[in-house]
């Protein structure tokens, strides 16, 4: 099984040979990012932390997207849906909401967690096991909800 970073690298040189500008741009996006923060880490990301990455990105663009739409530039929210459409290639298939309620029922009971005070315990572990596969934000909601805060 070749690494996430390999896939990434091959997809590079299959879209230069192509001459697929967008999707090559996207893609130098990527490993300019990995490298920046293996350069300020000073380590060799794993797949999961490449999945952060690119997660992260995917964020920054559905954040941009809903800026130029208040500002009506249907221009740009098309390139960066295009980007978003481009790294989600990347990311794992996401998670049905029954199958995050489950794990967040999982986390729960394996940390032992009976109150808000104890939710960092419960979203470390629902991180490790769904990150990158949902929100992670509306997952800690779920998550504080069911914990009673």
């Amino acid at each position: 099984m070749s690494s996430l970073k390999d896939r990434i690298t091959e997809d590079m040189k299959t879209a230069m040979k192509a001459k697929d500008s967008e999707r090559l741009g996207t893609i130098r996006m990527i490993t300019s990012a990995i490298k920046q923060r293996e350069v300020d880490e000073r380590i060799q990301l794993d797949d999961t932390q490449v999945l952060a990455v690119i997660e992260k990105m995917i964020k920054m663009r559905k954040e941009s997207i809903a800026q130029f739409q208040s500002g009506g530039r249907e221009d740009l929210v098309a390139k960066e849906q295009k980007e978003i459409d481009l790294l989600q290639v990347y990311m794992p298939e996401a998670l049905s909401e029954a199958e995050v309620d489950a794990l967040i029922a999982q986390a729960i009971a394996e940390a032992g967690a009976t109150s808000i005070k104890e939710m960092g315990k419960a979203m470390a572990l629902l991180k490790q096991k769904a990150q990158g596969r949902t929100d992670m934000a509306s997952a800690s909601a779920k998550l504080k909800a069911k914990l009673g805060g």
